[in-house]
């Protein structure tokens, strides 16, 4: 599984927080990467700074031919450029090189070993999985998946690579447009709605949210560190902190 949190090259912050919530979960039962993907570098100390970044963990996909934008064809590009990055690869042999792609926002929380367990029973052809959007919605074929992230299997990475339908319709809200795209195309025939296990932040509350809860797989809109930390707490991530002489804490 390919983890893409779509981010912004300046934040640096952001990437290092999300690299202890993903480097310390270690799920079972499948191989997921989890990287961040932007467009191109336009700032002198990014070239540095981000440079290093890859030297250092090595989990920066960088676009080209892209410029930053939440509505005119990131998401596309982010999709339709794996075959060939991966493909070209000499350091990865394996082709393809992942089962399912995903594509997710910065400020969302995926617990890695309830997304792989999710994904067992599934095809592993033609898969559009998600939480369906609008929220009230249980339909999987009428609407699309929400922004907050979704999976598809690698063949739709392909299509996306190959078709032209993309290409004529790149405008406009973009996990929307991605929806279109694949009824369109005829694509994305064996669908899952990963609905209530995915969901956005209980407060403030709409009808997109619930309260936390264990069989979580994402949680969406952690906008500030206090939700973060709220998230975390409820799901105990640090129970498996070693005890140390060399820390104290309770």
């Amino acid at each position: 599984i390919l983890i893409g949190i779509l981010t912004l090259p300046d934040h640096y912050h952001k990437r290092h927080f999300l690299r202890m919530i993903y480097g310390t979960q270690s799920p079972t039962g499948a191989h997921v990467d989890v990287k961040f993907v932007f467009c191109n570098l336009t700032k002198e100390d990014q070239k540095v700074l981000v440079a290093l970044e890859i030297m250092r963990y090595d989990d920066i996909i960088i676009i080209l031919d892209c410029r930053e934008n939440m509505n005119n064809g990131k998401t596309y590009t982010y999709f339709s450029s794996l075959p060939e990055m991966f493909i070209n690869n000499e350091s990865n042999s394996q082709y393809p090189p992942y089962h399912y792609v995903v594509k997710g926002d910065d400020d969302v929380y995926f617990r890695l070993q309830n997304l792989v367990d999710s994904l067992v029973p599934l095809p592993r052809q033609d898969l559009y999985y998600g939480y369906v959007i609008p929220c009230p919605s249980m339909d999987l074929f009428v609407h699309s998946m929400s922004g907050m992230g979704y999976l598809v299997s690698w063949d739709i990475v392909e299509w996306l690579m190959e078709s032209d339908i993309p290409k004529k319709h790149l405008e406009g809200p973009e996990d929307k447009i991605f929806g279109d795209w694949l009824r369109e195309g005829r694509r994305g025939k064996n669908r899952y709605n990963a609905k209530w296990a995915m969901y956005n932040y209980p407060e403030p509350p709409t009808r997109c949210t619930h309260e936390l809860w264990p069989d979580t797989i994402a949680v969406h809109l952690l906008k500030t560190q206090e939700k973060w930390i709220r998230t975390l707490n409820y799901f105990n991530v640090t129970r498996d902190l070693k005890p140390s002489k060399l820390y104290h804490i309770s």
